[in-house]
């Protein structure tokens, strides 16, 4: 009896979606029997169970759909903004806005992506828009 899943074999999603960004590419899953992205990448479509997904780069342009700040004494890097942000594309993801006050970031605000790097890893954070 075998475990393994014929229709999936090489790095996972995650994997995947790290080496993109480390290639500095932002590069999500879409869906190519009902035309979806989805975020977080996975192996099945959430919208439509296929097993057909092509990873495809995105725009970066989303809109602010919530937002909090996180308040810090400055000592220890005063506050910072925590929001959810609507891709052009379809789907919301978990991030920040940086490049603003985090009390002045609204919902509705029009953002745009840039891949951020660490030691460790790459990681998405939001901008405001430019000419918006």
């Amino acid at each position: 009896m075998s475990t393994k899943n014929e229709r999936f074999s090489g790095p996972g999603p995650d994997q995947i979606y790290d080496d993109f960004l480390k290639k500095g590419v932002f590069s999500l899953p879409k869906c190519q029997d009902c035309q979806e992205f989805h975020f977080f990448p996975r192996v099945v479509c959430p919208h439509c169970g296929s097993f057909n997904l092509e990873w495809t780069a995105v725009s970066g342009k989303g809109e602010v759909y919530s937002t909090t700040t996180v308040r810090r004494k400055p000592e220890r890097g005063g506050n910072y903004n925590v929001c959810h942000v609507t891709l052009e594309e379809g789907p919301r993801l978990m991030s920040r806005v940086e490049g603003v006050d985090p009390l002045d970031v609204k919902i509705g605000d029009q953002v745009s992506a840039v891949i951020k790097n660490d030691e460790d890893s790459s990681f998405i954070v939001f901008v405001p828009a430019q000419g918006v």
